[in-house]
């Protein structure tokens, strides 16, 4: 988890216009909000795109961030949130069409749902079956709702608490939980239907 004391002081010497500390921030934040982006949006190409907008909007509203009011990631996912949403909203025909050029190889290891789906005493051929699984969960996601999509990325991909969660969305933390078990139990109906048609 982030140290707050060191990210604060980042912030600060960034809103005074130190490129280093503002690449430091791009730096430790860059693979997070990637994840998040590409696993909310389904595709590569958009992805790298609402990474750097986010970065964008980090920077341009990196005063308003308020040390005492929480931790600076669970900020950072309510920017990448708003952003995403818009962007949702905006391409809204494309949400549900799978993204077959995505490469969820592009994620850390130990971090995907299919990692932690996956075997972990697999025989030899598990990189070629966690990545399948990942594919499946990936193409799974895509076809939850926007609400229990973020939900879901967010507790399970991200390791987010409720409370974090409930701050980003700004919705109560029941709300974040039913969204999250109602998402989990959506994921694991539509991955179990994949399955058996691959049996």
């Amino acid at each position: 988890m982030e140290d707050a004391q060191v990210v604060a002081a980042l912030i600060r010497r960034c809103v005074a216009g130190d490129a280093a500390a503002w690449e430091d921030i791009v730096r430790q934040f860059h693979r997070r909000i990637y994840n998040i982006c590409y696993r909310f949006s389904g595709s590569a190409e958009d992805t790298e795109d609402l990474t750097q907008e986010v970065f964008i909007k980090m920077y341009r509203t990196l005063e308003s961030y308020d040390v005492e009011r929480g931790a600076f990631m669970t900020w950072v996912t309510t920017v990448a949130r708003n952003l995403l949403v818009d962007h949702f909203r905006k391409s809204k025909h494309d949400r549900l069409t799978d993204s077959l050029d995505a490469a969820p190889g592009d994620e850390p290891e130990g971090h995907t749902l299919a990692d932690r789906i996956a075997d972990k005493a697999a025989p030899p051929d598990a990189r070629l079956q966690s990545r399948e699984t990942g594919e499946a969960v990936h193409q799974a996601l895509q076809k939850l709702s926007p609400e229990l999509r973020e939900a879901v990325i967010l507790r399970d991909l991200q390791d987010m608490d409720y409370k974090e969660i409930a701050l980003a969305l700004k919705v109560p933390e029941g709300t974040v939980k039913s969204r999250i078990n109602r998402g989990r139990a959506e994921l694991g109906r539509l991955l179990s239907r994949t399955y058996r048609q691959v049996m």
